[in-house]
């Protein structure tokens, strides 16, 4: 992350100081039409849900933690400018954030704490549980954790006799349009987990879910390792930015 001044919770000026900043108050108090902000802003979360406020109100509610004693509307709104939408803020790595103004290390932290529980959440949805019959949470699980990824990722899920997920790994990370993939790694892995079936999953940063010819020429070397070795290869799912492709469906596989 590039070097750069972090400001202080309660004195120094909101957006590295080329905008006017809250006024230091004497007794450290946040100012009261800021306080106020944020209690309606905190009753209307609690009363309505997350459905109750647009996302960069969300976004504020986040930031809250992080800069207590100045206004976050302006920052909330510059991040959802910058990045796109809430998802891409939250999935956004530490040193694509630190690039934007107002951003330091406590905003950073809190957003990806955020987005670190949004995961956990998501992954305890399909954890030991029968895969085919939670298909769904399966690809909001890998919509979570890879759609807004700016490289190419490889994930393996691993199923046992029962199609029960019993393991998800990050085999590879990559370029912006390529990941390196060893077929004799993924079975071997699957070996070692005990495994008897495979879903692989990579994202494509552009969005289009469509597969390369790479895409499939890899599957079917993986599928044939599998075979050799008595393992399923169930799905390939390629993860765009709102929707996925499944290579079953389409006849990949």
């Amino acid at each position: 992350m590039p070097a750069r001044s972090s400001f202080d919770e309660a004195m120094l000026p909101f957006l590295d100081g080329d905008d006017a900043p809250v006024a230091p108050q004497p007794t450290g108090k946040v100012p009261s039409y800021i306080a106020d902000h944020r209690q309606r802003l905190r009753d209307r979360f609690m009363q309505g849900g997350a459905a109750a406020l647009p996302d960069y109100e969300l976004l504020e509610l986040v930031l809250f933690r992080a800069i207590p004693r100045q206004d976050m509307k302006p920052l909330a709104r510059l991040l959802m400018d910058h990045f796109g939408d809430y998802n891409r803020v939250l999935s956004a790595s530490p040193h694509q954030l630190a690039k934007v103004k107002g951003v330091g290390p406590s905003v950073i932290t809190e957003i990806k704490i955020v987005e670190a529980a949004a995961q956990r959440l998501a992954r305890a949805r399909v954890m030991a549980r029968h895969v085919m019959s939670g298909w769904d949470a399966l690809l909001d699980y890998c919509h979570t954790v890879m759609a807004h990824h700016e490289t190419e990722q490889f994930r393996i899920l691993f199923l046992d006799r029962k199609n029960v997920l019993i393991a998800d790994e990050e085999q590879a990370q990559g370029t912006v349009d390529h990941v390196p993939v060893y077929p004799r790694e993924v079975v071997k892995r699957a070996l070692e987990l005990n495994a008897s079936a495979l879903i692989l999953v990579h994202n494509h940063p552009s969005g289009d879910p469509t597969p390369s010819q790479a895409d499939i020429a890899m599957t079917q070397q993986i599928e044939v390792a599998a075979q050799a070795l008595g393992l399923v290869v169930h799905d390939h799912i390629i993860i765009g930015k709102s929707q996925e492709l499944s290579f079953r469906s389409h006849g990949l596989l």
